[in-house]
């Protein structure tokens, strides 16, 4: 009988659309913790769904040689977790689920926006406090500000839509983003340089890779627009963040917003101690609906794969 490991906890779905096609299914969720019982166990299955916690590395992969491993499968969309160079060269297919939480995504991006403009949390903490700070909290408004997406691909467009609902100018860099794409989102398709010139707001939904990692680097920054409000829930590294803390200590980035970090989880960090930074827990992908959709496609993809060979999707998409 055909194996699949669940390595990462799920939703039951997952489990449950396995079983149906006739896939017996194993769920442990703390495997990958035990290097070598984890090595074991996927030379053993034919696929293996994780989300972000399990971590399959290179000296992983090449310790499977000779198993039976066909499939690995992210309930997700980024797939850094995994080395898909070191899978490709053992005959190992990598999938994602680009879909399954993209309006999640972009829905937490627009509300740490909106947290951003109006300083929401202090001004919960402040009242909550006993105080009645009305004077202190003087936000912004977003309509007619202009919002720089970088990564225009599935999270980024939907946030283009969505800025555009709030009355916003939206303009994006994107080098795979195609002129006829961006006259149908209705977004100017911009230089790096150009976008940190004339963005009020920033949003990255960019994949982090070699070319992209510290896009926002110490020098890119210090290019942007005085006042600039910067959200990432993307992946972390796209942010110089000893940099965004100088910035943003210095009054020239307004506020920050980050729901990933260099370092997961994030426990600690001088960005804590910036009354104009707010961060959250990676919960770009944290509602029901997400949850559901992610795991729902992963087995259905394992699934097909491993009963009649199909691949729907490779690891190759973009946010």
């Amino acid at each position: 009988m055909v194996k699949v490991l669940i390595s990462d906890k799920m939703s039951p779905l997952a489990a449950q659309t396995l079983k149906q096609r006739g896939i017996e299914v194993i769920e442990n969720y703390d495997i990958h913790k035990d290097k070598d019982a984890f090595i074991a166990l996927l030379r053993e299955v034919d696929g293996v769904a994780i989300r972000s916690a399990t971590k399959i590395t290179r000296p992983i992969i090449e310790a499977m040689t000779g198993g039976t491993l066909k499939v690995i499968g992210r309930a997700g969309i980024g797939v850094d977790n995994v080395d898909i160079p070191a899978a490709t060269a053992q005959g190992i297919v990598v999938m994602n689920t680009p879909f399954g939480n993209s309006i999640t995504t972009a829905e937490h991006a627009i509300a740490l926006m909106f947290a951003l403009a109006r300083e929401l949390p202090a001004a919960d903490t402040s009242t909550r406090a006993g105080k009645w700070e009305k004077n202190r909290f003087m936000g912004v408004e977003m309509t007619g500000k202009t919002l720089g997406v970088i990564g225009c691909g599935n999270i980024g467009s939907i946030v283009a839509e969505r800025a555009h609902g709030l009355k916003m100018k939206v303009v994006a860099f994107d080098p795979f983003l195609t002129p006829e794409r961006a006259l149908e989102l209705g977004v100017d398709k911009v230089t790096l340089d150009e976008l940190l010139a004339r963005a009020d707001f920033i949003s990255l939904h960019t994949p982090l890779t070699e070319s992209t990692r510290n896009i926002l680097s110490a020098e890119n920054l210090a290019k942007t627009k005085k006042g600039v409000r910067i959200v990432n829930c993307a992946r972390g590294g796209l942010i110089d963040e000893a940099a965004l803390y100088a910035l943003l200590k210095s009054g020239h980035v307004a506020g920050a917003a980050l729901d990933v970090f260099v370092e997961e989880p994030a426990t600690a960090s001088p960005l804590f101690e910036l009354p104009n930074f707010i961060c959250t827990p990676h919960l770009g992908a944290s509602t029901t609906e997400a949850q559901v959709n992610v795991a729902l496609q992963v087995a259905d993809q394992i699934a097909e794969y491993l009963t009649t060979g199909a691949s729907r999707t490779r690891s190759t998409c973009r946010r």
